[in-house]
């Protein structure tokens, strides 16, 4: 495995977690915000929800020509989507204004569909593998936004100094986009395919059955956290010290199961060798995500901080689905149109982040309740890619050239 392929994927690494570094940055300085703007806290939720409907917008634009043509250009622009608001926002006065920045900010997931058209080109069965650690960049970018909040400002009150904060981290953005863009090859991203060779990804039964495999994982994600600060019977300091064993979970957890990815697929490297390691690393993330969900219940049940500790860490695995979803376009797709495919999948399982956290508020008053649905989530997930599973893929269908 050349070293150079390696030295990219981190880099890719590192440019995303400085975009989702914004991911967490306003909630650290709550209390500052509420008084800055004079709103409630309430409202200040709507610049979360703002955030991750952009997270969703992001890959419905997937499917136009505006993340298409160059690589390096493409990169650049979507990195922008993130960092200009974060120079903006700080410095403006009406709140529903830095709302409506948040939902650009939620563009910058763009990177992870963007990124597999590169991997694609640069790996093959090493492709789980190099993804994982792609995707690992979320989490340690959610992590790094949040102490380089806290270092920058600690009491988190002086309205300066969280100006600062912004745009230190908007300019980190842009030099990691800089050292990014000088050692990086870039290429062509083809625009429109689907159109110019006659064949929708949208009127393939495979691409609405495997994109909602990946629907329960990102319902689990974008939620246990917000669960956890809603339920759990600790202190602050304890809920923070949850919080951040499960982002380091999910982190760590991405790449072993890219690598268990990667060395399922080396043994066999065709298109459907390539699909059935990525369903068996899902699955296997998806079962022992059940087990640490009936942790976390046991740990939320019996008031045990080392049990809901030990059943978050388990149930970082459910970010183990990652790193094979997103090499299926890939393996799965005839090579001209599975650009289109990652950015429909990804539009299909992150319709999760619009639905879920509002569907979680609204229905779940207690801890039993949101037990059984994230439990029944995984399940859904299992069935979904046994499903999937004994399907055709398109490229059995339709050929590598289609």
């Amino acid at each position: 495995m050349g070293k150079n392929r390696w030295v990219t994927v981190i880099l890719n690494t590192i440019l995303l977690a400085a975009g989702f570094g914004t991911m967490h940055m306003l909630e650290r300085f709550k209390d500052a915000v509420v008084s800055h703007y004079g709103i409630s806290v309430s409202a200040l939720s709507y610049q979360q929800d703002a955030y991750v409907v952009g997270l969703f917008v992001a890959f419905l634009l997937g499917g136009t020509d505006l993340f298409k043509g160059s690589f390096k250009r493409s990169v650049a622009l979507i990195v922008s989507f993130a960092a200009v608001p974060q120079f903006i926002i700080p410095f403006v006065g009406n709140w529903w204004v830095v709302v409506a920045l948040r939902f650009f900010q939620g563009f910058i997931v763009a990177l992870i569909a963007v990124f597999s058209n590169q991997i694609a080109r640069l790996f093959l069965a090493e492709r789980p593998f190099a993804k994982g650690i792609i995707l690992s960049g979320i989490f340690w970018g959610g992590l790094y936004g949040v102490h380089l909040a806290g270092w920058l400002a600690p009491n988190g009150s002086n309205w300066a100094a969280i100006q600062r904060v912004f745009l230190i981290s908007a300019v980190i953005m842009y030099l990691m986009l800089a050292v990014w863009w000088f050692l990086v090859e870039d290429f062509e991203i083809p625009k429109s395919t689907s159109r110019k060779s006659n064949v929708s990804v949208w009127r393939m039964p495979f691409t609405w059955v495997f994109g909602f495999t990946f629907f329960p994982a990102l319902w689990i994600i974008f939620t246990i956290g917000s669960f956890t600060v809603k339920h759990a019977p600790f202190s602050g300091a304890q809920i923070s010290t949850l919080l951040t064993a499960l982002e380091v979970s999910l982190g760590v957890w991405s790449i072993i199961m890219g690598y268990l990815g990667y060395r399922l697929s080396v043994k066999n490297s065709s298109n459907r060798g390539l699909f059935k390691a990525i369903v068996s690393v899902m699955s296997i993330s998806y079962a022992i995500t059940f087990l640490g969900l009936l942790l976390v219940w046991k740990g939320f049940s019996s008031g045990n901080y080392s049990t809901l500790l030990l059943g978050l860490a388990v149930t970082g695995i459910v970010q183990g689905t990652g790193p094979a979803f997103w090499t299926t376009a890939p393996a799965a797709y005839p090579r001209e149109v599975y650009p289109d495919a990652s950015f429909a999948l990804g539009l299909i399982s992150n319709s999760a982040n619009a639905v879920a956290p509002n569907i979680m508020f609204l229905l779940v008053s207690g801890v039993g309740t949101g037990m059984v649905i994230f439990l029944a989530v995984t399940l859904v997930g299992i069935g979904l890619l046994l499903a999937a599973s004994k399907m055709r893929l398109p490229v059995e269908e339709l050929g590598n050239e289609a």
